[in-house]
């Protein structure tokens, strides 16, 4: 029997290492990436049963990540591994797509249980986010819809992230293989549609939302 084929994305090495010792030898381990992506690339290369990803990571984060790999492998099983307690990070990873959300503290209690659940075709959620979950959903308060997903267009989230980390016009452009008047384009209508004047006021929205994270 062939062995689940298991897919890393986290921008800390340490961690990596643990998260492979918790696999142990029941689980392939494909190797791990530091930034979104190339969770994407190495998703589309490597076809992995699971991906387990962080939510924050560089140049695209893991949510965004997540969307795209779906579009193309509809089939995917996304496993987020983060520190994000909020329920307002999990809510979005589940509209993205993904089968399993769980913190980084309960890795060594949670981890191995959420893959086999959702290797069944099932959905495993930490506990007190579930709890979370259910407990604003019972009284009628659902997490707040005023997020760049549904505001924004994936090319717009893409932009906005990269901008709030500091990446100039040209170095976006690069990144985006876009031209840099495209570049400048999307950054004006960011501003322009979430009624910002700044790059500091992009940069603040984008941490608010959680498309990176605060230094």
């Amino acid at each position: 029997m062939n062995k689940p084929r298991v897919l890393l994305a986290d921008d800390h090495k340490i961690l990596i290492e643990g998260l492979r010792g918790l696999l142990g030898p029941d689980y392939e381990f494909l190797g791990a990436v530091e930034d979104g992506r190339e969770l994407v690339s190495a998703a589309e290369e490597l076809d992995p049963d699971v991906i387990i990803a962080d939510v924050s990571m560089p140049l695209l984060n893991g949510i965004e990540a997540a969307r795209q790999i779906l579009k193309a492998r509809p089939k995917s099983r996304i496993i987020f591994l983060t520190m994000h307690s909020d329920i307002a990070y999990a809510a979005e990873a589940f509209r993205a797509g993904a089968a399993g959300y769980l913190l980084k503290k309960s890795a060594a209690a949670e981890l191995v249980t959420a893959i086999e659940e959702v290797l069944k075709g099932g959905v495993y959620v930490t506990p007190p986010i579930a709890k979370a979950l259910m407990r604003d959903s019972f009284f009628g308060r659902p997490p707040s819809s005023e997020t760049p997903s549904n505001q924004l267009t994936s090319r717009q989230r893409e932009v906005l992230q990269l901008v709030a980390e500091g990446h100039s016009i040209k170095e976006i452009a690069a990144i985006l293989h876009l031209s840099p008047k495209t570049v400048e384009f999307h950054k004006y209508r960011l501003a322009e549609q979430l009624a910002l004047r700044t790059t500091a006021e992009l940069t603040q929205y984008a941490i608010k939302h959680g498309i990176v994270s605060p230094n």
